[in-house]
């Protein structure tokens, strides 16, 4: 339309040739030549969020290190407040990373998009989503709705994931606790240190990356040849180090094997996590411990590994700091000095199992999961024990009244799941 507009103001003076052109016809000829520059040349989505569909986002994701996505519906208004200012904090993303490959920030239109927001699973709006390296996280994000807090976020992301040890002795100093994986290479310009920098930003809060370069670390390797080393959490686990013995330079076999050791079968929930966690839709079964009581975890630890891993796809196996959960101990009518205990949340209620010490019995456990499975569980918490069964989960007693004919506690972790806070903390932050 503009160009068709041009043309027909242009047209008059098509005819006259360059001999007969007046003064004003030359002035008129410069303009139109500086709109029709300005026209083909200028791209809406150049500014702003990029619009992905189907058609750009696979090469999209591909091609950068960091995609960070707002999936939104034109009819929510939540998503109408929220799309200027991502647009915004998109152009100052363009600004701080110029260079292709790093970071584009991103928005699908999900109906119009439909079969992209299914693949993405997105079942409200706005959601924001990161994705590294082609691979979605785990966490969506939900900071503030901020230029200023987008425009952070982006560039913490993209921080360098990997800590430098300048002496052997530093790698002596880790924190016990956590999960660290550790790089023996001759520089940073290796192929394989790219592929171990990959994967350590897909990873980075699940582990603690590592890296030696050069004669920090030459008596650790052969030359020309690095190493991989999984350092596991010894103070709350019986795993030993292990060494990565696959290709270096095959992205999908490297990252899967940190995360198999990354992201273990028993988890620790925090407030950080546990939105997340409960976004899984698994119900919890929850080993609550006091901050030192490390062997509890260990033993706990041991006994999911070696008699309940094939419940791993129906179950989440954690363990809770019981200080720092005070509230659900509460609820089931414990404190810190009943600790360590044992309960299931169901997401509707919380068990408890009867004593810490049947952990050690084998089958106690699996047999308490198989009661959740099969109701019976809730059902003796209405109705009371079965008859001619031993197995029996403990009745609770609160203020010294046995719990009869009544419902058992409700799920305290359901509440810290995103259903029940996510339009208080748009309204907050919009």
């Amino acid at each position: 339309l503009v160009v068709s507009r041009f043309s027909v103001w242009f047209s008059g003076f098509s005819r006259v040739g360059p001999a007969k052109m007046s003064p004003l016809s030359s002035a008129r000829t410069a303009i139109f030549s500086y709109f029709m520059v300005v026209y083909v040349f200028y791209n809406p989505t150049d500014s702003g969020a990029v619009q992905l569909n189907s058609e750009n986002l696979d090469m999209t994701l591909a091609s950068n290190e960091l995609v960070f996505i707002n999936f939104y519906a034109e009819w929510c208004r939540f998503s109408n407040i929220l799309q200027p200012i991502f647009d915004e904090a998109a152009d100052k993303v363009k600004e701080a990373f110029p260079d292709g490959g790093r970071v584009v920030m991103g928005k699908v239109d999900c109906d119009r998009e439909s079969s992209v927001a299914s693949r993405f699973h997105i079942s409200k709006y706005p959601t924001l989503k990161i994705i590294r390296n082609g691979q979605p996280t785990k966490r969506e994000y939900r900071g503030a709705r901020t230029v200023e807090a987008f425009t952070e976020f982006v560039k913490k992301q993209l921080e360098d994931p990997i800590k430098e040890f300048h002496h052997l002795k530093d790698l002596e100093k880790l924190d016990t606790k956590k999960r660290v994986v550790v790089g023996y290479f001759d520089r940073r310009d290796m192929p394989e240190y790219n592929m171990f920098r990959r994967v350590a930003t897909n990873l980075k809060e699940d582990c603690v990356f590592e890296a030696g370069f050069g004669d920090t670390v030459s008596a650790m390797h052969p030359p020309g040849h690095p190493i991989i080393v999984f350092r596991p959490d010894v103070a709350v686990s019986d795993a030993n180090d292990e060494t990565f013995t696959g290709n270096m330079n095959n992205f999908d076999e490297l990252n899967i094997w940190v995360q198999e050791k990354c992201v273990p079968l028993v988890r620790e929930i925090t407030f950080e996590n546990a939105e997340e966690l409960t976004e899984e839709g698994l119900p919890f079964l929850i080993l609550f411990h006091a901050p030192d009581d490390f062997q509890s975890i260990k033993d706990y630890k041991a006994v999911i590994e070696t008699q309940l891993i094939s419940e791993k796809q129906n179950i989440n196996f954690l363990t809770a700091d019981g200080k720092r959960f005070a509230h659900p101990l509460h609820h089931l009518g414990k404190s810190q000095s009943d600790l360590p205990l044992i309960a299931i949340d169901s997401f509707r209620h919380m068990y408890l199992f009867p004593s810490f010490k049947d952990m050690y019995a084998p089958g106690k456990l699996k047999q308490f999961l198989s009661d959740l499975y099969s109701g019976k569980l809730h059902r003796e918490f209405h109705y009371g024990p079965d008859r001619n069964d031993d197995n029996t989960i403990e009745v609770v007693m609160i203020n010294g009244d046995q719990k009869k004919g009544t419902t058992p506690p409700e799920s305290t972790f359901k509440n810290l799941g995103p259903s029940n806070k996510r339009y208080t903390l748009l309204k907050d932050e919009l």
